[in-house]
């Protein structure tokens, strides 16, 4: 467990580290430069770099947390990553369902390897589970239709960083959308007018709208006004 600065989590939950590039939006993985410097650090969990490891010994964590809490899974890997055992995938869920005062938020980039596994009955849907996908241009528009197609009671996208427009996305089933432009030394650029036209499309269809950062090589400077105003939006937590 770790407190998170990322706005619209409260902490992170890392059962699962490690993974590989596979979409525009990985190119500058937040995840794999701080797995590097956790490994020069020497913490254990690191000790293999940004390959993937399972960690059973954080499938503990959960129950021991006292207050409820607004839960990241697995912030420096994908769960639905290829290499990822379906049966840790369930133990996963199991411990999400054994706590249900927690929201867990859960993102993925292999949203095909999510539906399959939603299809074949393999994942336990609770009402504290939300399931969402990146979308990072239009060339991935299709995580979209497939997360609407699975169970999850909430569906979100995280459009970050977004490196390009989306004025045609659907996002009908849809309760959230959060979007951010890309940090770190080499940020690709976003432009106000692709957040503005993801604003209103939001709009139009009640979808809560949650702006992030405008990112760039110092976030907390070029921060998170959109037309001077912030907007931290969340879906409704449902509770049962």
């Amino acid at each position: 467990m770790a407190q998170s600065s990322i706005e619209w989590t409260e902490m992170t939950w890392n059962p699962v580290t490690g993974c590989n590039k596979i979409s525009a939006g990985c190119k500058f993985c937040y995840a794999e430069v701080m797995a590097r410097r956790l490994k020069a650090m020497g913490v254990k969990k690191y000790q293999n770099g940004f390959k993937l490891a399972l960690h059973e010994e954080e499938l503990r964590a959960p129950y021991l947390w006292k207050k409820p809490k607004m839960v990241f899974v697995n912030s420096m890997s994908d769960l639905f990553h290829k290499d990822v055992p379906v049966s840790f995938i369930q133990k996963v869920f199991k411990v999400m369902k054994d706590n249900p005062q927690h929201v867990f938020q859960i993102l993925t980039k292999r949203a095909d390897i999510l539906l399959y596994y939603d299809k074949e009955g393999l994942l336990e849907w609770t009402h504290n589970i939300w399931m969402g996908v990146s979308v990072e241009n239009e060339k991935v528009l299709y995580r979209i239709d497939l997360l609407r197609q699975t169970n999850a009671r909430i569906k979100f996208l995280s459009c970050e960083p977004l490196i390009g427009p989306l004025p045609n996305l659907n996002i009908q089933g849809i309760d959230w959308v959060i979007v951010g432009g890309e940090s770190g030394r080499n940020p690709r650029p976003i432009k106000k007018e692709w957040v503005l036209d993801i604003h209103r499309q939001c709009l139009k269809k009640n979808v809560a709208f949650f702006f992030k950062q405008w990112g760039g090589t110092n976030k907390k400077k070029t921060g998170n006004l959109l037309n001077g105003k912030q907007y931290m939006e969340m879906p409704e937590i449902i509770t049962a």
